[in-house]
């Protein structure tokens, strides 16, 4: 890689050059990339040879190098690096697109209309599966319940996501199913909702899910590969060309490998094994996969779990919610539990990436980190994660640059919750609440994502939001909590190259540099040149990794 910036250098800088072998072409855009110090670079033609860059710079000096590469006329539009999603739930947004979708309701009423028009349209269907919906917005103050699905279906079993995962809605036929009643116990981590008999009234929290999902039909093989196709549909439909998948099954692991192997991935999959009992026993068997079918599948990551979500009052705080005085949220488990379960990766040499929404789930993460690190003390160089870090006491904040810890932050979450974060919270807290400033300017690491399909997969939508915190609709006027707002250059980084360095890629993707793969998209405008304000708006016109393009927009 040395060498070829070497021999790039001297086209970017306008002086002559040696010839390059390239069969790829790139002219007429405006080209932004970082460079490996995190700087804006410009340049209007790329060289790509291979599927990695050759060469970024002037069509001037680069043409004549170009010889008989295939050319693309970028029409004037402009081209950035994919984007990377840090936090994306693959196969879950391939579900997604096959399942009720109650996203964007804006009543109970509206959501229950579109669970019947799924219902009677999917008469086979045994269970009728989705999500999405979201209580806050519907303006319930209260979770939804089992008789108001029972309403419009009763006949077989409804299972429905909360928007954050961390919660789900039954109908009466799916708690009978799963054998749940009055006498049964909230597990650990878990909350039953009751009504006012003591009775499950119809919504699981975090832990208490499982009792339900027990009971789900495992998908098909049929249905994992068509979710999977879809997925990678989506993803390069809004530019991903890569994304941190937290949470694998062995399933999903060997899902991948095949699809790795019959390349068939048109983005780079970096997962993290759910948790570290058998199916983490089974997948690092052979130790962490890594760069596996150029560089399209890497498995060297732990996903735990220290808490649950805000908006379903999961996530642990370390003072009662404001809006709930007698709750401080869920602890998964206890913390020598958990840091037992980081040392557990740490000893078959695994990052750990651990999700923390609350003050309370955040400190403890810090202290198992603390713990395990006395033991494995190599592990600090694992460029170890929090996922989320969404409310964390200020005081705490320091620790994750004494730990050496990433935070891996999805804008967007700051831009939904702001309709109920300070009430769940109150004012006082939310110093430190989706502090991006706060974390940048000490020096921490940010990897930006968006939990996909807990938010769109659109990282336009959190480059916009991490720019302005502001909602499509441009509110509030100059942002929510303002001050905690990022530069586009600092949110552009967060989505490429530190998206990158928090998988250990930051050598091979991220950027246009020479020597790396050429994943790159065109887009509809300028991002760097026009007004924040149209950020979210952007189109992707073509996708391409690794050299070889992955989408086109009719």
């Amino acid at each position: 890689m040395i060498k070829t910036l070497r021999l790039a250098l001297p086209l970017l800088f306008g002086l002559a050059g040696p010839a390059f072998a390239a069969d790829l072409l790139v002219k007429n855009v405006h080209g932004y990339t970082l460079d490996a110090q995190g700087r804006l670079q410009r340049f209007d033609a790329m060289l790509v040879d291979h599927g990695k860059v050759e060469a970024i710079g002037n069509l001037a000096k680069l043409q004549p190098e170009a010889g008989p590469a295939r050319v693309i006329d970028g029409g004037g539009h402009a081209l950035l690096p994919g984007l990377i999603d840090a936090h994306g739930h693959v196969m879950e947004l391939g579900y997604a697109t096959v399942q009720v979708d109650l996203t964007g309701t804006r009543s109970l009423d509206e959501a229950l209309a579109r669970i019947k028009a799924y219902a009677k349209a999917h008469p086979e269907a045994p269970w009728i599966i989705g999500g999405g919906w979201n209580q806050e917005i519907w303006k319930l103050g209260r979770f939804p319940t089992a008789k108001e699905l029972d309403a419009v279906v009763a006949d077989r079993p409804v299972w429905l996501s909360r928007v954050d995962g961390h919660a789900a809605w039954a109908n009466t036929a799916a708690i009978k199913l799963a054998g749940v009643t009055a006498a049964t116990r909230d597990p650990h981590g878990g909350r039953i909702e009751r009504d006012a008999h003591g009775n499950p009234a119809g919504v699981f929290v975090d832990g208490a899910t499982d009792l339900v999902n027990a009971k789900v039909p495992e998908p098909t093989p049929a249905q994992r590969t068509a979710a999977l196709d879809a997925a990678l549909h989506e993803m390069a439909k809004v530019g991903l060309t890569g994304v941190g998948d937290p949470g694998i099954d062995l399933a999903t692991f060997r899902l991948y490998r095949q699809y790795a192997d019959q390349h068939k991935l048109t983005a780079r999959i970096y997962a993290m094994i759910h948790n570290t009992g058998a199916d983490f026993d089974t997948i690092s068997r052979d130790g962490p996969l890594i760069g596996y079918g150029d560089d399209f599948l890497t498995v060297r990551a732990v996903k735990l779990y220290a808490d649950g979500a805000l908006g379903s009052r999961g996530a642990a705080l370390l003072s009662p919610y404001s809006d709930d005085s007698h709750n401080r949220g869920l602890l998964f488990q206890p913390q020598p539990e958990l840091t037992a379960m980081i040392e557990k990766a740490f000893g078959k040499g695994y990052q750990v990436c651990i999700h923390a929404i609350g003050d309370r789930a955040n400190r403890e993460v810090l202290d198992s980190f603390a713990a395990a690190y006395r033991v494995h003390p190599e592990a600090k160089a694992y460029r170890n994660r929090v996922e989320h870090a969404q409310i964390v006491a200020v005081s705490d904040i320091p620790r994750f640059k004494t730990l050496d810890l990433i935070a891996s932050m999805q804008p967007t979450h700051a831009t939904s919750d702001m309709n109920m974060a300070e009430d769940r919270i109150g004012h006082a807290r939310m110093a430190g609440a989706y502090a991006w400033r706060t974390f940048l300017d000490q020096g921490t690491v940010i990897a930006g994502g968006s939990d996909f399909p807990v938010e769109s997969p659109n990282p336009f939508f959190g480059l916009y939001s991490a720019v302005t915190r502001q909602d499509h609709q441009g509110r509030p006027p100059g942002g929510w909590y303002p001050a905690q707002k990022m530069t586009l250059v600092e949110a552009l980084r967060a989505f490429t190259l530190d998206a990158a360095y928090a998988e250990h890629a930051e050598t091979t993707q991220g950027t246009l540099e020479p020597g790396k793969w050429a994943d790159f998209i065109l887009i509809d405008r300028d991002i760097v040149a026009g007004p924040p304000a149209d950020i979210w708006k952007t189109r992707v016109l073509q996708t391409w990794v690794g050299g070889k393009q992955v989408y086109a927009a009719e």
